[in-house]
This record gives C-alpha cells, structure tokens and sequence, in this order.
C-alpha cells in the first residue's frame, strides 16, 4: 500500500471540495481524509493502490465544478493507519 499527502491552493474551502475528494476516493478504492486548513487550503492525506492515488492526484488538479484549483503539491508519506474509510474532518 502506498500513500500520499497532497496540499490543494485555490478557491477550495466552500465549494464542496472535500466532499467530492472523498466521493472521488471512495469511488477509487482509497482510504484517508480530507481536512480544511486554516490557511484556506485543502490537505488530503490517502492511502491505497499506487495507480488510484495517481488518479486522485490528477482529480484534485481540478477538484469539483466550483472550485479553481491553482496551487497542488503531493508527497510520498509513510501511513500507518489508514484503516478507515475516507472521510472529511
């Protein structure tokens, strides 16, 4: 199982970003959580299948209809309790 944790900029607090990031990674079979920051930026921390998580990674370069996506870094990360679905916090 690989995972990663992913910071998306832009206009993505408010416009139901991470409730379709979860929907999207659900749908791929993957684990983790997506949590507002109080910078205005999204973090999203999944774990799963190494091909899901490059699927995700190219979802969240564009998010949702309403979000405006201009800013997204990803990175490797050693996750060991990735036991639960994904969620939203």
């Amino acid at each position: 199982m690989a995972a990663m944790r992913c910071l998306v900029g832009g206009r993505v607090q408010g416009v139901f970003f991470r409730a379709s990031t979860r929907h999207e990674a659900r749908r791929l079979g993957l684990r983790g959580r997506a949590k507002n920051l109080t910078d205005g930026r999204v973090e999203v921390i999944a774990c799963g299948d190494p091909a899901a998580l490059a699927e995700l990674r190219g979802w969240l370069r564009h998010g949702p209809p309403l979000a405006h996506v201009d800013q997204l870094v990803c990175e490797a990360v050693d996750i060991t309790d990735c036991d639960q679905p994904f969620s939203i916090l």
